[in-house]
Formats: structure tokens, sequence, C-alpha cells
């Protein structure tokens, strides 16, 4: 269930997998590298040909919405290297190319299907995606292919997911109250400490913060 650990990180994970969708069918020249399921949510990274804006969220969450409402049977399968490798190519993905590439030789090479969609993953996922009706994006980086600054610089898309829309809320507004009380927020306004370009990350104590 999503109380347990594993049940959320599915759950989350099964979430990154409608995001990737949704991007696809709104963006089909966007490449795609990897969604995991993190602590509290999911990201998935992406080769966009135009820079996405902040606005392109709320298209994508609308698309996303209608993934879930699809009801789209998930669908696990296996094959050899060098038909996962063609299968990959012919998508046109050549991220999911160098990941396949860069496993053992015997490893497994299982896909998840979710009607149009097919992405190279371990899982697991839900059996469908219709359980996953309250999500968020909540915010976009860049981060290097592989974590490597050398390699292609990527556009991540950081978001969380819930099966309820108050459990959703409950959390945003969590993010929020601990946004407020940060205390780099409050030194400054309160006038504890300043922060000046001579010392970058170092707090300068005011005559009140001593």
């Amino acid at each position: 269930t999503f109380e347990d650990e594993k049940g959320a990180a599915a759950f989350r994970h099964t979430t990154s997998h409608i995001l990737a969708q949704a991007v696809k069918r709104l963006f089909p020249a966007t490449k795609l590298a990897i969604g995991p399921a993190i602590k509290d949510g999911f990201y998935y990274d992406f080769e966009f040909a135009e820079p996405l804006k902040p606005e392109d969220l709320e298209k994508i969450e609308k698309e996303m919405t209608k993934i879930a409402q699809e009801n789209l049977e998930i669908k696990r399968f296996t094959l050899p290297r060098a038909e996962a490798i063609a299968l990959m190519e012919k998508r046109g993905e050549p991220y999911k190319v160098q990941l396949i590439l860069d496993l053992p030789e015997d490893a497994e090479l299982s896909f998840y299907e979710q009607g149009e969609f097919v992405d190279l993953c371990a899982g697991p996922h839900l059996m469908t995606t219709k359980p996953v009706k309250a999500f968020k994006l909540t915010s976009i980086a860049g981060a290097y292919w592989r974590g490597d600054e050398h390699n292609q610089m990527l556009t991540r898309i950081y978001g969380t997911s819930f099966p309820k829309k108050s459990m959703l809320e409950e959390h945003l507004a969590r993010i929020e109250e601990a946004k407020r009380r940060d205390h780099r927020k409050l030194g400054k306004e309160l006038g504890l400490f300043m922060m000046a370009d001579e010392g970058p990350g170092f707090p300068f104590f005011l005559p009140k913060g001593m």
C-alpha cells in the first residue's frame, strides 16, 4: 500500500512514467533520460528540443490527469539485448540505448508499457495509471546526464504524488510552512545577520544577531 515505503515508491515511480508520457505527447521531439522515485516524490530528466517554460508545467499536469483517467494498463516485458537496443533506437531514445550498453551483457532488460508509451525500467509499477489521482509538478532544474559536467545538460522536472488530494494538500502546506520558518529567511527579516558577496554562504552577524 501507499503507507509502505516500497508501495509509495512504486506509486511515485509510476507517476514519473505518466509525466514522461505526457511530455512525449506534448513535445514529441523530447529525449528521455531517467525518472526515479525519490524521498517525498519523483523526478524525470529530459532533453527538450526547445527550452521548457514554467507555464508549460501546467499543460503537462493537465495531460498527466488525462493519462491517469485513461486507466491505461501497465505491462512489463523483457527483451534480449540486441532487440532492446533496436527498440530504443527505433523510438529515437539515445539515452536509453546508452543505459542498455552500460549494463552487464547478461542483465535482464525489462520495459514497462502504458498505452503508446514504453520505457526501459526495472520497476516495480502500479497495475494501471488510474490510482494516481493527486500530483503536483513542483520545480524545474538543470541536471547533467549521469551527473557529469562534461555531458549534456538536461532538464529535470520534480514532482510529488499521492493517492488522495487531501494528502497532497497537506504535504504542500507543510512545505510552505517550512519555507516560512526557514532560518535564512527569518534571520534576514529579524535583522540578525546579512549575506555579502565577500563571503558567499557566510552569515555576517549584525548587532542584534550578536
